[in-house]
């Protein structure tokens, strides 16, 4: 392959920590001052809650949200009456569409460690922000795994396509590709991404050498890493000589023609549209009926 072909970094910068919900911690890699959103993608979260923390009852509106289980597990529980627990491995979809009521706390684990995982927000098109809302699991066992490079690279297919294996599932409204890619040191991981789409990835562990049109910039671990929308792959690799390999989570999606305005939990075109949202979870009306009165089980322990 031709260096030129690669995308070029557009930014790269530290996830900061910060506190979130009760208790919990989060690195903000999107939804931050420099990058509110990169169309499809509102927000994206490392989340770290520890025992006896969590996000209890909170509303959402015109978002799908993708959770990524990667230590711990997370009970979950909505006023639609579904409920289920999300293990190491596992991801959950849920779309708030025209609203949703839920928490989110954490099983505790028998040596008390936290709880760790993802949570991508992706914007809804226009004409489904108005959808009921609905709620999938995608668990670990049904996720294929390709090895390439000689054993150096493993990539988990969670959604798309990557080197000729597709997901098991399309999940969410919005088209999303999602990898989580492990390279070992030597090891080389090129990924085609579809034309026009936005991509970023997060860093997860070690030090990724992302290639770019014109050089090879090592990124550390934490990091947000934006492209830009020419070029048709993103490559990154791991020296021979390094102590360890890396991981990231590389994601894709194909960019709404549509404004995005995130007021709080809620995502819409404009801002009347923010208001609305808040008044209408307020007075528990279009779409937030069921919010009046409800208190889910699994966030019983922060009502005491």
């Amino acid at each position: 392959m031709s260096m030129s072909i690669y995308r070029a970094i557009r930014a790269s910068f530290l996830a900061v920590e910060k506190r979130e919900g009760i208790g919990g911690r989060v690195r903000r890699a999107i939804g931050v001052p420099k990058l509110r959103n990169l169309s499809p993608f509102v927000l994206l979260d490392q989340f770290i809650i520890p025992p006896g923390a969590g996000f209890p009852e909170h509303p959402h509106r015109g978002q799908e949200t993708i959770t990524y289980i990667l230590q711990g597990s997370l009970d979950h529980e909505d006023f639609t009456g579904n409920a289920g627990t999300i293990k190491a491995g596992d991801l959950q979809f849920m779309t708030a569409g025209r609203g949703i009521m839920h928490a989110e706390i954490p099983r505790p684990t028998a040596d008390g460690s936290a709880t760790i995982g993802l949570q991508l927000w992706v914007d809804l098109p226009r004409q489904l922000k108005n959808v009921e809302p609905r709620y999938r699991d995608l668990r670990a066992s049904e996720i294929p795994t390709v090895v390439v490079d000689d054993g150096k690279v493993a990539v988990k297919v969670i959604s798309g396509k990557s080197y000729g294996v597709d997901s098991v599932k399309d999940l969410a409204y919005t088209p999303v590709w999602i990898l989580d890619v492990e390279i070992k040191p030597g090891g080389t991981f090129t990924q085609v991404i579809p034309d026009t789409w936005n991509a970023f990835t997060y860093t997860l562990d070690g030090t990724t050498n992302f290639v770019s049109s014109e050089e090879v910039l090592p990124i550390e671990q934490y990091h947000t890493v934006v492209f830009e929308t020419t070029g048709r792959s993103v490559s990154a690799r791991v020296p021979p000589d390094a102590k360890e390999g890396s991981c990231f989570i590389l994601i894709e999606g194909a960019p709404l023609d549509q404004e995005i305005v995130q007021y709080g939990p809620f995502v819409v075109n404009s801002l009347n549209e923010a208001k609305q949202a808040v008044t209408d979870f307020q007075l528990c009306q279009n779409g937030f009926e069921r919010a009046q009165g409800w208190e889910s089980d699994v966030g019983k322990k922060f009502r005491k």
